[in-house]
């Protein structure tokens, strides 16, 4: 099922031992377009610090109270480094994450998450082959080493702030065509699916779903998000109601579109 990135803003986080705080934003890495991290601001008893969490440390989310339990306890996250969300997050920074989780980096191996299609075979060992732990120790070992290599500011920033790119503009192959509004994220891939585009006063306002794969360049500092899809061809697309749930059928008639 397709969950939109508004909803979750403000579902309550659960550690084994209590609550930690509530969704803050969401970040993605701009070369999967799969959802890394979950920020979570701490709220009071942490003095509103805001720490990353994976979602490989997600368990059964809980849609109806709104609550997403994660497997780690409030000491852990106590312990977990801050995170300036001004600042862009480099791979240095993520490396920090891990020694205090004990989930696995996701950069370096196959696949969007280690091989495997969801975020939980990170910390089953699934998509790995059935390889030992020495095997995926290694693996990790291998990574890391990549990433203490680079130089400091290398400009390794691969991860984006989904509330930032928000009203970032969508341009056609024959022009602009509105804004960007949210984001769809599949509820146990964390991938993202579509981008919500908001069509403006081009066609009476309506919004309609990009996939991602539609995408042919994105220009950070211009806030601007190039589509390999006509003017026209988005005009065509289904429109996206939000208070209706997107089904297979009319995602297979998206995809064919």
């Amino acid at each position: 099922m397709l969950r939109s990135m508004h909803e979750l803003e403000a579902y309550a986080i659960g550690a084994t031992d209590g609550p930690i705080g509530h969704v803050k934003d969401l970040y993605f890495d701009d070369e999967g377009w799969a959802i890394r991290y979950v920020v979570v601001d701490t709220g009071t008893w942490l003095s509103s610090r805001k720490v990353l969490i994976s979602p490989s440390a997600m368990g059964q989310p809980n849609w109806a109270d709104r609550i997403l339990p994660v497997s780690i306890t409030r000491q852990q996250v106590k312990n977990s480094p801050d995170i300036d969300t001004d600042k862009p997050v480099s791979r240095q920074h993520e490396m920090r994450y891990p020694g205090i989780y004990g989930d696995p980096s996701y950069w370096g191996r196959p696949g969007l998450w280690a091989g495997g299609a969801c975020p939980g075979v990170m910390l089953a060992g699934v998509g790995d082959g059935g390889s030992s732990a020495e095997y995926r120790i290694a693996q990790e070992d291998h990574a890391r080493a990549e990433v203490e290599a680079r130089p400091r500011e290398s400009g390794d920033h691969h991860l984006r702030s989904c509330k930032a790119v928000m009203k970032y503009h969508l341009k056609a192959t024959d022009g602009g065509i509105g804004r960007l509004q949210g984001l769809l994220l599949d509820e146990e891939s964390w991938v993202i699916q579509y981008l919500i585009v908001e069509t403006g006063n081009t066609w009476l306002g309506h919004q309609v779903l990009v996939a991602p794969q539609c995408i042919q360049n994105v220009s950070w500092p211009d806030h601007m998000v190039s589509v390999s899809l006509t003017r026209q061809a988005v005009k065509k697309a289904p429109r996206y109601k939000s208070a209706v749930t997107l089904n297979r059928s009319e995602e297979i008639g998206l995809d064919m579109h």
